[in-house]
């Protein structure tokens, strides 16, 4: 895939174009997995990082710790309008009837009036206190349209900048297009060099959908790569005096494409935005490309695959049989 043109700015003002005309941030915190550590995490990125984007969701168990940081960020002077804050709406509550009040659950716990993005988790319905994996009957009916009418309306009331989806299809990417009265602006997606996900990069481009990468720096769990040690990565990040995160992070930049590595070290998270003013030559790109992808199980397929009773029988069914 083409090398996008990626200018280098002021870290805190790089941004990408949605479709709504509002801006993402390039680069952003993730906090999956952040556990009593999120506050802390949030406030450097914030504060001592330049970070003005930061990804969490109902389902990390982290919001309440995040909310507590953006409330000391901002009273330390930092904008609400400044910084752009994305959340995701669980498997349990993707019943239309339960979307408005797992909003409001969530703006509380941040602490905040509105959020920026606001995605559909996994594209499956999932029973309350469900089993991993789970057992008949525990996966519902998904109305995803019953549930984007009522995501929309959070738009039209300016409690939400933009709508989105994660973990899509392209078959369901498509069938949401074919009913969405506000288009998703964003679909975030895990992708780095050990799994490129080129096919639905290339489908959300085509649409003008802006991807967001989330594990840019490997999957290190269920078989997934660890590319922070993989030897193509540490060679390009030792011709380049960078870090190997640096350097992953880079990769999916000049993708045209934002990212939020997770981290609670303040190190890392510091290192993961100091990617700008700089290029990834196009043979190191181009070396990055070539490594071999190796996609890993995903929590959302030990949450929703049965192989007895379906209607997830495999990994397969799950993502719609799509390479």
């Amino acid at each position: 895939m083409a090398q996008a043109t990626f200018k280098p700015e002021d870290q805190k003002t790089q941004h990408f174009n949605l479709l709504s005309g509002h801006s993402i941030p390039a680069v952003g915190l993730g906090t999956w997995k952040s556990g009593s550590k999120a506050d802390d995490a949030v406030s450097t990125a914030i504060i001592e990082a330049g970070y003005r984007h930061i990804d969490t969701a109902w389902q990390y168990g982290v919001q309440e710790e995040v909310g507590v940081a953006l409330r000391a960020v901002m009273q330390a002077g930092v904008k609400r309008k400044d910084l752009f804050i994305t959340s995701k709406l669980w498997c349990t509550e993707l019943s239309p009837d339960r979307v408005r009040t797992a909003f409001n659950n969530t703006l509380q716990e941040l602490q905040l009036d509105y959020l920026d993005l606001y995605l559909i988790h996994w594209p499956f319905h999932l029973q309350e206190g469900a089993s991993r994996p789970p057992k008949p009957g525990e996966v519902l009916e998904f109305d995803m349209e019953g549930v984007w009418r009522e995501m929309e309306k959070l738009v039209e009331e300016n409690l939400i900048r933009d709508i989105g989806v994660c973990n899509f299809t392209l078959k369901k990417l498509t069938k949401l297009m074919d009913f969405a009265q506000i288009m998703s602006s964003v679909c975030q997606m895990e992708m780095h060099p050990g799994w490129k996900n080129d096919k639905m990069l290339e489908a959300c481009k085509n649409s003008g959908i802006h991807v967001t990468a989330y594990s840019p720096l490997g999957s290190q769990g269920g078989g997934g790569r660890d590319l922070i040690h993989d030897q193509t990565v540490e060679r390009v990040a030792k011709k380049l005096n960078k870090t190997p995160g640096q350097v992953l992070v880079k990769w999916a930049l000049q993708r045209g494409i934002s990212v939020i590595p997770k981290s609670s070290n303040p190190e890392r998270i510091r290192e993961n935005i100091q990617v700008f003013g700089w290029e990834l030559p196009k043979e190191d790109f181009e070396a990055l490309c070539r490594i071999q992808n190796q996609k890993r199980v995903l929590d959302g397929e030990e949450l929703s695959v049965n192989k007895e009773a379906g209607p997830y029988r495999s990994v397969a069914d799950l993502w719609d049989h799509e390479d």
